[in-house]
């Protein structure tokens, strides 16, 4: 397990604690549209932290060639179609580029700093001329208000449990996944990031935001500063 991540509940539990297959089980959402709607037809993407392929196996669907990167064997066990690479997204260096490389899982929050920018800087080495970066950020009340819970049509419940701060701007994060025949659970670390603090994190990696393409400001296209 890295450092202030653990998971419970059945299955094989990644070095981040999420659970193999909870995220089997977790419908895809709006991603793929939101994908689609920002990069151009059947571009080549770069996913990082792909985990079990939910959002992968869309995109296959709709036409993009996709290499899919996460660093839990369990996880790209389950991906089917895409070429897989297993290993820490931070030091990835495949010598190739690509239309579109994709931060999604609000990994950009790494609560570790120095892991937040190598995963940038592994954005920026793989952006091919002209390409851009998709990146999923938390909300703006990820952090507040909590416990806070959402029942999803397919008949489970998440809930945030709570999110506290454990020293240099790091929360630790408790979230809970309860199904009718099992519960998992998982907490992370995680680094809020305004508007701004997000924005500067980019630009210290040379990127910077082309424009949020939800109204939420969750999904953001980001492109290389000097392009």
């Amino acid at each position: 397990m890295r450092e202030g991540y653990q998971g419970t509940g059945p299955g094989p539990i990644t070095p981040d604690g999420c659970a193999v297959e909870l995220y089997s089980r977790l419908p895809v959402g709006d991603e793929p549209d939101i994908v689609t709607g920002a990069v151009p037809e059947g571009a080549r993407i770069l996913e990082l932290g792909c985990g079990v392929g939910r959002v992968t196996h869309p995109l296959l669907e709709r036409g993009f060639t996709v290499t899919a990167v996460d660093e839990s064997p369990e996880m790209l066990r389950e991906v089917r179609g895409a070429r897989t690479i297993c290993g820490p997204i931070e030091h990835l260096d495949l010598a190739e580029t690509f239309d579109v490389v994709m931060l999604a899982s609000f990994l950009v929050h790494a609560g570790d700093a120095e892991v937040r920018r190598g995963l940038l800087r592994a954005c920026v080495r793989h952006l091919a001329d002209g390409g851009c970066v998709l990146i999923q950020r938390e909300g703006a009340d990820y952090h507040r208000d909590l416990p806070r819970e959402r029942v999803d049509p397919a008949g489970f419940t998440v809930r945030i449990a709570s999110s506290e701060p454990v020293g240099d701007g790091v929360h630790s994060v408790r979230a809970e996944y309860v199904f009718p025949d099992a519960i998992w659970t998982q907490t992370f670390r995680a680094r809020p990031l305004s508007r701004q603090q997000f924005e500067e994190a980019l630009a210290e990696a040379g990127l910077r935001v082309d424009r949020y393409l939800t109204a939420d400001e969750v999904w953001v296209r980001a492109v290389a500063m000097d392009r």
